[in-house]
């Protein structure tokens, strides 16, 4: 009787708990605002340091999306997020040239960009930034001069420039204009092969792509090599109408699955190569849009992807227009290749506030894929989900020798010293150079006095253990301040193991169903 009772007593406990479970829902709400709203008015009457009303919700706001834990989403501010819109678009009302802060130079101009003001006014690199308009640029800092520099295309904006071996600073006015980035600093060929290292995806990304491969195809190129190294994404629309001047019409290219309705993108054209054989480079720090194009390509068995596992960010960002021009990117979904691979790589948050890997290992060894989800590409081979973009085949990169890294280790504090130097040389050889030229051992023993006239003290036989390292660093700026982007990427390849492998490759598999059939049989290692 009395276990009979207690178990009534239960039955007729839960009906009122259910039924509730919307007032204690909202009570729930209720009791949050009024938590959030207690902390604000203490913070604002009692904090030791005064903070203003629209500070204070600022803060809050920022915080909300910390406590998110997602590293993705971002709450900008009116200047944030003007300067997320000039880097992410690709353009910007300014000069255009790219600018560095050197120690104890000031800001440098370290490029200048084709068919801008700058380079119609015969702004050189290297020239140094020592007045805008009436004020004198020394103290800033980069962000500064930038901002100066930027403005509503049609403005003016006078600049004085330092040159070295010109005894007055050369001023000039500029008319500020749409300055768009190229996202392709140069496209040239190996052995008949083309080579076109991609930077970034902003807006005229997929123009500047189709240009090059029809560049290639009236040259009777015999393939093409698209580097992805080391780029780490930017727009969607441009990852997919890149993925479609190689895959035909109606197949899908990724899609999007979030809190809503999944999407899926599909190829809107015909494509201008559908046949020309692909190799497509990637490595550790292709993100995103990057990820979107070698996954399609790859899934669709219309590309052999060389390098090593991509970064393995596939999550979608949203960006939100908030009141006072603030703006909120929030994280909204994932993305997924043709096949259904997810690009997001597991990450877990630290204490120090760092995400890191949860499985660490940009190769990939082969205990680490038997725990992966397999798919099938659409001739059926064998693919590995589970985050990122595995390449068919592995190359590692370059490596330093034990001599360099203990020159690198042992000069990182004076390595802002080193690059000053090195610039400096490099500016003044440019016009003494042939393009043929090699790095002279004078050179390098030059640098070594220049750094110690600095009061740059280091020994000279961990120096030497550099010398490889300092040639090539040497070479490469010589070479881009003398002849181009293009002259730097021709003579990078002998220290690139992974482009000499990519070319080799298409030489020898001079057809998209040869390189697939490699593929298939890379042993994955």
């Amino acid at each position: 009787m009395t276990h009979f009772r207690k178990l009534a007593i239960g039955l007729v406990v839960v009906a009122p708990l259910a039924a509730g479970a919307f007032v204690a829902q909202e009570r729930a709400t209720q009791d949050g605002g009024r938590l959030l709203g207690q902390v604000l008015d203490l913070v604002q009457s009692r904090f030791v340091d005064s903070v203003g009303e629209t500070a204070l919700y600022e803060k809050a706001a920022r915080g909300l999306v910390n406590q998110l834990q997602d590293p993705y989403s971002e709450l900008f501010s009116p200047q944030q997020l003007n300067q997320f819109n000039t880097t992410t678009a690709g353009r910007y009302g300014g000069l255009g040239m790219s600018i560095e802060e050197q120690h104890g130079k000031g800001t440098v101009v370290a490029r200048v960009f084709n068919n801008s003001p700058a380079e119609n006014a015969g702004v050189q690199e290297g020239d140094v930034i020592v007045m805008i308009d009436t004020l004198s640029t020394r103290g800033w800092g980069n962000g500064r001069v930038a901002d100066s520099l930027r403005g509503v295309p049609g403005t003016t904006v006078t600049v004085s420039f330092a040159r070295p071996g010109v005894p007055e600073p050369i001023k000039n006015s500029f008319k500020r204009a749409i300055i768009r980035v190229p996202a392709v600093a140069y496209a040239i060929t190996f052995d008949g092969i083309g080579y076109l290292p991609l930077d970034n995806f902003n807006e005229s990304s997929t123009r500047e792509i189709a240009a090059a491969v029809r560049g290639f195809q009236a040259q009777k190129a015999k393939g093409l090599i698209l580097d992805l190294r080391r780029n780490p994404g930017g727009y969607l629309d441009q990852a997919l109408t890149i993925s479609n001047l190689f895959l035909p019409q109606g197949v899908e290219l990724a899609s999007v699955r979030g809190r809503t309705e999944p999407q899926v993108y599909k190829a809107r054209e015909a494509p201008i190569a559908p046949d020309m054989p692909i190799v497509v480079m990637i490595d550790q720090y292709s993100a995103s849009a990057a990820e979107i194009v070698a996954g399609a390509l790859q899934d669709h068995d219309r590309a052999l992807i060389l390098g090593a596992t991509s970064f393995g960010k596939g999550l979608v960002q949203t960006m939100y227009p908030l009141d006072g021009g603030y703006a909120l990117k929030i994280t909204t979904g994932k993305w997924y290749t043709p096949v259904g691979r997810s690009i997001q790589k597991e990450r877990k948050l630290l204490p120090d506030g760092q995400f890191v890997e949860v499985h660490p290992d940009s190769l990939e060894s082969d205990s680490a894929r038997k725990a992966r989800p397999t798919y099938k590409s659409t001739a059926g081979r064998l693919l590995y989900g589970g985050g990122a973009i595995t390449p068919d085949i592995a190359v590692r990169p370059d490596t330093f020798t034990t001599a360099e890294q203990n020159f690198l280790r042992g000069t990182a504090t004076k390595s802002q010293d080193i690059y000053v130097s090195m610039y400096d040389l490099a500016f003044e050889l440019k016009s003494q150079v042939k393009p043929d030229f090699q790095v002279l051992p004078a050179w390098r023993d030059e640098l070594y006095n220049r750094l110690k006239k600095k009061g740059v003290e280091i020994d000279r036989a961990l120096y030497d253990g550099g010398s490889r390292y300092l040639d090539r660093q040497l070479e490469r700026r010589i070479a881009r301040l003398a002849f181009g982007d293009s002259a730097v990427g021709r003579r990078a390849l002998p220290d690139d193991p992974q482009l000499q492998r990519a070319i080799d490759i298409l030489k020898k598999n001079p057809s998209t169903r040869e390189l697939i059939a490699l593929a298939s049989a890379a042993p994955r290692k």
